[in-house]
């Protein structure tokens, strides 16, 4: 009996464990992986998968989707409809526990236990959109740079009525200018990272500490430089990030403020537990007091919005309330129940 494409289809994805395979599924052999964990973010990630879709790029890649939403599974279906179009190659998994880091760890996982030939494990979020030779040049990078992580820029696209106070404020924009190796990045937004890099690692998952504070990433990529892998940073790898009306309000930035104070601190007090380390944090907390001050008052002279004046202070702020078990949960979602 000879099998049709749909039967082959059926089958290896019912052998994968995955949602939705493409149909080219068993003959793939990547050279790199595009991870891209989402949750709930249907539209958002159909402009995420379609800027994959144009890469111009000659090397061969497959993307893997994880949808984090095990109840209705938006992401898959949106996924799906790129697979069984042919339009990317690769598959979907759920991953039904919540989280952030969970997410991204099993993405991470799947990919390099599915793709034996992948030598690169790159990630994108479910709301930015990659430049047409985006996935090129980062694989360009890490080879010529011979690179263990490569990191790029991720440049936000504001509604068209934000207001122009707040357009430069820190924490829209990236670490860096232009290119070259620098001694870590910060975010998995726009990164690639190569198998060895992950091979070098004791331990090579997120943190499942920061699964719904955020800052994961961080953390993954403060070890790595520990291990003394090599970073870079690639300008022309450019890719949009869409940033929602409400993600400019003051509220929400006083609190990613917060948050980024609060992940710093996590990740300082990692570093050791003798009484030493534990003394030197608590006099880095109290010193960042008085300089956070500083900072903002040189902005202030310097007449640039309150926000992003205030913006030292708040993350002093939130390092001392995480010193004492405050911490904001950006990713943890409460379902609500009918009544």
């Amino acid at each position: 009996m000879i099998a049709t494409l749909d039967s082959v289809e059926e089958s290896s994805c019912e052998a994968s464990g995955a949602v939705s395979v493409s149909r080219d599924f068993a003959l793939l052999a990547p050279l790199a992986v595009v991870c891209l964990p989402t949750f709930r973010r249907p539209a958002m990630l159909r402009r995420t998968l379609q800027s994959l879709a144009d890469q111009r790029s000659e090397v061969s890649f497959v993307t893997l989707v994880v949808d984090n939403d095990a109840k209705t599974r938006a992401g898959a279906a949106v996924a799906a409809s790129f697979f069984d179009a042919g339009r990317l190659s690769g598959l979907c998994l759920v991953e039904e526990r919540q989280g952030n880091c969970r997410a991204i760890n099993r993405a991470f996982r799947e990919a390099r236990e599915r793709f034996p030939s992948a030598l690169y494990f790159l990630m994108i979020d479910d709301d930015e959109i990659a430049d047409p030779n985006w996935l090129g040049r980062m694989v360009a990078a890490a080879c010529d740079r011979n690179a263990d992580i490569v990191g790029g820029p991720v440049v936000p696209e504001f509604p068209a009525d934000a207001p122009e106070a707040l357009l430069r404020h820190p924490i829209y924009w990236p670490a860096f200018e232009k290119s070259g190796f620098v001694p870590m990045i910060y975010g998995s937004g726009n990164c690639l990272i190569a198998r060895r890099a992950f091979e070098r690692l004791g331990d090579p998952n997120f943190d499942l500490r920061y699964n719904y504070l955020g800052g994961g990433d961080t953390d993954f990529f403060t070890r790595c430089r520990a291990a003394g892998l090599v970073f870079y940073w690639e300008q022309a790898a450019q890719i949009v990030e869409t940033v929602p009306a409400e993600r400019l309000q003051p509220g929400w930035i006083l609190r990613r403020g917060l948050r980024i104070g609060a992940i710093n601190f996590r990740i300082d007090a990692a570093k050791g537990g003798a009484l030493r380390d534990r003394a030197r944090l608590i006099a880095k907390n109290l010193t960042l007091v008085p300089v956070s001050l500083v900072r903002s008052l040189k902005l202030a002279l310097r007449r640039k919005p309150l926000l992003v004046a205030l913006h030292p202070i708040v993350i002093a702020i939130g390092r001392i309330l995480a010193a004492f078990g405050g911490e904001p949960e950006q990713y943890r979602i409460k379902e609500t129940r009918p009544k």
